[in-house]
């Protein structure tokens, strides 16, 4: 599964009211959000809970018959797992309506765990993701990132990159900018083939540091989900990224 690399805008369903989640998740649709980003936590690799599968099955399914009645196009569904069996959670996720599942490089034991991980989700039919903690390097997961960029297009195993700007597991923490050399690590060597996402403490000021390190998918939570007019928000976060990846081809160009 290829990526155009373009700028997208993932709102954190961690953040929005969950007396009223297909109510919030509406707005920032609205608003122009292009994915919704959803948080699993199992309280064993990261110290904290969230949602789990019915919660999902229920937006699927609320999605799906909004669909059929309107003609309006189910969200894509980003799942970041931060969990310690990435494995056992696949096929969960894909009944639930998943399109993306990113799992961390920290929960596998070696290459060969990582590479069947990233199988049995493409298999299930969903993008695959990696994710890093902030003290994870990109070299960790560079090995699997390179398999087929070099080459054969077609066997390429990883579709994003995921890159912690905050330690995961909570909401609510400050972005560390220090996480962009990461960032800017990654898109030098990969370019275009692949997207890469930050996620943490981002926001219309800290998404233009993002944007020009070479972030090009944006998870916010509270910024998005807690204000007034998502849409201006959304707006102003995809401009940061759309300037950020012009600014980087007009370097290449020169």
């Amino acid at each position: 599964m290829s990526t155009s690399c373009k700028a997208i805008v993932a709102p954190s369903v961690l953040a929005a009211d969950f007396a009223h989640l297909a109510r919030d998740c509406d707005e920032v649709l609205k608003g122009g959000a292009d994915w919704l980003h959803l948080d699993f936590m199992d309280g064993h690799f990261v110290p904290n809970l969230s949602f789990g599968f019915p919660v999902v099955e229920s937006l699927d399914k609320y999605y799906k018959k909004q669909e059929s009645e309107t003609g309006h196009a189910h969200p894509f569904f980003d799942a970041h797992i931060m969990v310690s069996n990435p494995m056992q959670w696949i096929e969960e996720l894909k009944k639930c309506g998943c399109n993306q599942v990113d799992f961390h490089i920290e929960a596998v034991e070696d290459h060969e765990e990582c590479l069947k991980v990233c199988q049995a989700i493409r298999e299930h039919g969903m993008r695959v993701g990696i994710a890093i903690k902030p003290k994870t390097p990109v070299s960790a997961v560079q090995s699997v990132l390179d398999i087929g960029r070099k080459d054969d297009a077609e066997s390429i195993v990883i579709d994003d990159l995921l890159v912690m700007t905050v330690e995961p597991g909570f909401g609510g923490q400050k972005f560390m900018p220090d996480m962009m050399v990461k960032v800017e690590e990654a898109r030098k060597r990969y370019g275009h083939s692949l997207d890469i996402t930050v996620d943490g403490g981002l926001n219309p000021s800290t998404s233009v540091v993002a944007g020009d390190a070479g972030a090009n998918v944006i998870v916010a939570g509270s910024a998005v989900f807690r204000t007034s007019e998502p849409e201006s928000v959304i707006g102003v976060i995809r401009k940061a990224v759309d300037e950020g990846m012009a600014k980087r081809a007009h370097e290449v160009a020169e």
